[in-house]
């Protein structure tokens, strides 16, 4: 496949402003563990950013920095700050970051798996005073998932695994977010359903809803961001709109497990037994 057909038809650049800006942000664990070294990035309104990386490359604890929730994983920021419309949220309390618009999908679903289909989206209401705008919110839902308007008495812990992600994306869209953080949302989900998963973030964010999204899945995330990071030990080692890194060698060969061996005939990264090159990051 190639990354013409990968892209799909509008790669271009976001040209609104920052909701979102992350400065030269360090992380550590239980006062010992650096985890995040220095990372910069950022979100323009209305736009779809992908963080890319291997596991343990850093991707959830910068999620986990911007939403607040590093301090439920004995997480710290030692370092950096991060901003949401040009307000520094660095130090505000994760209840209190929803409040402000920032909302995060984790990583497995994390839905309450006992309640109904109902009781998690109004738990993903709780920050929302105003009725009229809770009820707009859950008209949004519906309209987004009608699997889940058929079932809003189900328990929950009864759906699949796509339809508990669309729950889990759908609670989240209940706070009304202007940002929304997507950690792993086609994580061992089928292939059509990661493809149904992908139209639902462009649906989103056509809406107006900014995302930065988390994915090992590069193919699927270049595929509908404007612009993209490489994580890579906790550090950002590329970035360029996605566009151009659908193009570059080495993250079709590192990140999309594609490979040109001789002749240009293309391997499926799985058969490369050696690098044949250092990473260009690296050098």
């Amino acid at each position: 496949m190639t990354a013409e057909a990968i892209a799909g038809p509008d790669m271009s650049p976001v040209s609104a402003g920052p909701i979102l800006s992350v400065r030269n942000l360090e992380v550590v664990y239980n006062d010992v563990i650096r985890v995040l070294h220095g990372i910069s990035l950022t979100v323009r309104e209305g736009g779809i950013v992908a963080l890319l990386g291997a596991n343990g490359a850093g991707k959830t604890t910068t999620l986990r920095a911007i939403s607040g929730l590093l301090s439920v994983h004995e997480g710290d920021i030692t370092k950096g700050s991060v901003e949401l419309d040009g307000e520094d949220i660095t130090e505000v309390d994760a209840a209190d970051i929803v409040g402000l618009g920032i909302v995060q999908v984790l990583e497995g679903r994390r839905i309450f798996a006992e309640l109904t289909v109902e009781e998690n989206l109004r738990a993903g209401a709780f920050t929302v005073s105003d009725k009229g705008s809770s009820a707009t919110a859950h008209d949004r839902v519906m309209e987004l998932f009608p699997v889940l308007k058929d079932r809003l008495k189900a328990t929950a812990g009864y759906l699949s695994g796509g339809e508990q992600q669309m729950l889990a994306i759908g609670r989240a869209l209940m706070a009304d977010p202007k940002l929304l953080l997507l950690d792993e949302p086609s994580l061992g989900l089928a292939p059509l359903l990661v493809q149904r998963i992908r139209e639902i973030i462009v649906d989103i964010n056509t809406q107006g809803t900014a995302v930065l999204l988390v994915e090992q899945n590069a193919a699927m995330a270049l595929s509908i961001a404007s612009h993209g990071y490489v994580l890579e030990t906790g550090k950002v080692v590329m970035d360029d709109t996605a566009e151009k890194l659908l193009s570059d060698d080495d993250v079709k060969e590192f990140y999309l497990g594609l490979h040109t061996g001789e002749g240009g005939k293309r391997k499926s990264f799985r058969d490369v037994k050696h690098y044949k090159r250092k990473k260009r990051w690296l050098s």
